[in-house]
């Protein structure tokens, strides 16, 4: 049987897909201020599930940045989609805006400076996918709502669900009636934290 590669770590850093000067300046604006984004592996990632489902619509809840979003609006370009993010941060939304602009994707997303708690059972429209990124705790309490939003056969996307306080999300997805799901912990270079899991769901 072939063995792992030596300093798997070391190795995979070299595999970190390459970004245009904005996203590199995102990381290290991140970086020195603790802004946690999900950085370029993960990113890619969201870049290319967004493209290969050819979400038209998409929810982010956590906008922090804007990085995350950036890539969701890039992965949805083929087919014109558009981003609704929330972020709850007034310094943060502003931020955010700006890096729309300065990434040539403004027209195509739409930020609301809220509270997602207060804002997502109000919302009555319909999502091809959802990227989940704000409080860990807080994503139980927005499944019934994500069920509700996203359209069968679309697609969830939770981040950091390695934290304790994502512990009764991932009880409560597995197996449940409305959602496929497998959670991907993995080596994530640069993204907040390095190891970290993923939570993939399919609507059913």
């Amino acid at each position: 049987m072939s063995k792992i590669v030596d300093k798997p770590e070391d190795y995979f850093r070299g595999f970190v897909p390459p970004r245009d000067e904005l996203m590199v300046e995102l990381e290290a604006q991140a970086e020195h201020e603790n802004i946690p984004i999900v950085g370029p592996v993960m990113g890619e990632l969201l870049y290319i599930l967004t493209s290969a489902t050819g979400a038209k619509r998409i929810l982010e809840l956590g906008t922090a940045n804007g990085y995350s979003t950036i890539y969701l609006a890039r992965g949805s370009a083929a087919v014109d989609g558009t981003v609704v993010t929330l972020e709850a941060s007034p310094d943060m939304a502003t931020r955010a805006r700006d890096n729309f602009q300065r990434a040539g994707v403004a027209d195509r997303i739409e930020i609301l400076q809220v509270n997602a708690l207060e804002l997502l059972p109000q919302l009555q429209e319909s999502f091809d996918l959802i990227f989940l990124d704000i409080e860990k705790q807080d994503y139980v309490k927005l499944l019934p709502d994500c069920r509700r939003l996203i359209k069968k056969g679309g697609l969830l996307i939770a981040d950091n669900v390695a934290f304790k306080d994502a512990d009764e999300f991932n009880q409560t997805i597995a197996g449940h009636r409305n959602w496929r799901s497998i959670p991907l912990f993995s080596f994530w270079p640069s993204h907040s934290p390095e190891y970290d899991a993923l939570c993939l769901a399919l609507r059913c």
